[in-house]
């Protein structure tokens, strides 16, 4: 289905504001010696558990007389960032040894607040000059020689060392250590007096300002990384050629064979009765139970990859350079919200097309079966970010911010394009006559049931992206960076395909064995690959992550059940799509009565 021309003017015209916007946002960055630089903290939080993050002054750190909160964009607020002044005085090219920033004495309550973050591996995260990144870990636990927990030591660190680098009058780089040997001793419940010092020293560098960002993009395409993306792909591409060589080889020879046997059957003058999916030409275009259901299905696994196809577009234009704070969240809920009218569109044409009468209803239903599982997730936990006083809740403005988007912008656009698609007038293609009276489907072996048939449907795609999957889930509930889109791209090409190929070849088996009623499970087929990625989850994060807490749990499945119902969604509609033109393409190309 095409999309409205008035749709694709209006979210081109946004990639090119995105764009822009994307490419200008750090203009001038120059300085004079001794000019102040900005400086953010952002969040504190445990290492490996990425969701749940909290101020940066939850804690108990030396606070500046002047807190100012930065204006923060509304991907910004989504990402978890909350970003206020910094205590550290790093002004341009001014070194510093061992300056004071205060002394403090620290509570009992205090102490306990600050050994429980050092237990939990906490780390702050800063920015300087907008969007060059600090990373440091407050502490340390000494677990050398000693087996029982109640001998750790712990230990807080009082001293950061920065070591900045400059080209001419801008910033370039700058990193932040801790001095494992100035630290404050946590282990027993007592007050304790500190100073906490800090020292910067600055370097000149070649590395001109445009590629201040590059090192952080080159983390994730070292050569022994890029090795196992590209074995990923090899894999992926040997999956695809075997797949195809089944079906060039198998498939289409049997079908040449069904062909021929139909056809000299036309040219007898023997009545003979009809076998195999001929026999069922007059079910197999039959609408589909539920079609309200399955047309919504469609529209929203349509709009989803028109999602992900602006999406790439962007990451491959450069939008989601490293640390550009919000920039992802931002370009998924705009984009969403303009591509509603696919889902609108899409849902009521195929819905008018099967010949039904309440457009309305089906309307509603594409409106919300995405949406609807995925507020519900986000109301439950949203509740536990804020029981936890984390700053993954989101405030109450910038959720009345996205109503008003859902309200303005998703529901008109969803509304335009269902009347767009009822007033489209398209007549289902049908190249055979459907009977009257359905045919009873014969009893079927158990590995031709639906399960059984999802399972292998769902198996091979999964194969030919799991190895991509884990620096994937790396980079979105970890701490690394991927930046390697376009490795991305062709795995998601691939993955397309393979479930394209493999929804078709148990399309023709299901035919085959005179089961008409294919509709849904070339859906279920397609769709099925999500439920692997789902099984992923268990597996990541029980035996590749170090994530723990009631928080962090619910958070990752919670939100990873929406991207896998979204992906099943997404790729059912592939699948659906790919078996709906091999069927038309079959019956089209026999005589039936």
């Amino acid at each position: 289905m095409a999309l409205p021309l008035e749709l694709t003017l209006l979210i081109i015209l946004f990639v090119c504001i995105f764009v822009k916007h994307a490419r200008s946002d750090a203009a001038d960055h120059r300085y004079e010696p001794g000019d102040p630089v900005p400086l953010y903290a952002n969040k504190v939080g445990p290492f490996h558990n990425p969701s749940e993050t909290y101020r940066y002054f939850d804690l108990p750190f030396c606070i500046p007389d002047h807190i100012k909160e930065k204006k923060e964009a509304l991907g910004e607020v989504l990402n978890g960032d909350r970003l206020v002044s910094g205590p550290y005085a790093l002004d341009f090219l001014v070194d510093k040894d061992n300056e004071l920033l205060c002394r403090k004495h620290l509570s009992k309550e205090e102490v306990v607040q600050f050994r429980k973050a050092v237990d939990k591996d906490y780390y702050f995260q800063m920015y300087y000059d907008d969007d060059l990144p600090i990373w440091g870990l407050i502490g340390r636990v000494d677990r050398e020689g000693r087996d029982n927990p109640e001998d750790f030591r712990y230990y807080l660190c009082k001293h950061v060392y920065f070591d900045a680098k400059f080209n001419k009058d801008r910033v370039i780089e700058i990193t932040a250590r801790m001095d494992p040997h100035m630290v404050v001793d946590l282990t027993e419940d007592k007050e304790v007096d500190a100073e906490f010092t800090y020292s910067i020293k600055w370097q000149e560098t070649d590395i001109l300002f445009e590629n201040r960002m590059d090192r952080f993009a080159h983390s994730s395409a070292l050569p022994r990384h890029l090795e196992i993306h590209w074995f990923s792909i090899i894999n992926s591409g040997v999956t695809v050629l075997l797949l195809t060589a089944f079906l060039a080889t198998i498939l289409m020879r049997v079908l040449k064979n069904d062909f021929m046997k139909y056809a000299h059957d036309e040219e007898s003058l023997d009545d003979q009765e009809e076998t195999g999916w001929k026999y069922i030409h007059g079910d197999v275009f039959r609408f589909p139970k539920h079609k309200s259901v399955f047309s919504a299905a469609l529209g929203c696994g349509t709009q989803l990859f028109t999602l992900m196809v602006f999406i790439f577009i962007l990451a491959l234009v450069g939008v989601f350079y490293p640390y550009n704070r919000g920039a992802l969240f931002t370009a998924l809920l705009v984009i969403y919200a303009l591509t509603s009218g696919v889902a609108g569109y899409n849902s009521t044409s195929f819905y008018c097309q099967f010949e039904g009468t309440n457009w309305v209803k089906n309307l509603l239903l594409a409106g919300f079966l995405f949406c609807g599982p995925l507020f519900l997730t986000f109301c439950f936990l949203n509740s536990v970010a804020i029981i936890y006083n984390s700053t993954a809740a989101l405030p109450f403005g910038t959720i009345i911010i996205i109503m008003l988007i859902w309200t303005l912008v998703t529901s008109p656009l969803l509304v335009l394009g269902g009347i767009a698609g009822k007033n489209s007038n398209t007549q289902f293609h049908a190249p055979c006559r459907t009977s009257k009276y359905p045919r009873e489907i014969p009893q079927l072996p158990w590995y031709q049931s639906t399960i059984p048939q999802m399972l292998m449907a769902g198996f091979l795609p999964f194969s030919a992206i799991y190895i991509e999957l884990y620096y994937i889930f790396a980079s979105v509930w970890g701490h690394r960076i991927y930046t390697i889109y376009s490795i991305l791209l062709i795995v998601f090409i691939i993955l397309l395909i393979v479930t394209a190929f493999i929804t078709v070849a148990l399309t023709y088996f299901q035919l085959a064995a005179e089961d008409h009623e294919w509709w849904w499970r070339s859906f279920l087929c397609g769709g099925s690959t999500g439920i692997f990625i789902y099984g992923y989850c268990l597996y990541y994060y029980y035996g590749r992550s170090d994530m723990s807490g009631f928080m962090q749990t619910s958070f990752f499945f919670g939100y990873m059940a929406c991207i896998c119902y979204g992906f099943f969604l997404m790729l059912g509609m592939v699948g659906f799509r790919a078996a709906l033109i091999f069927v038309r393409h079959i019956y089209r190309s026999i005589k039936c009565e």
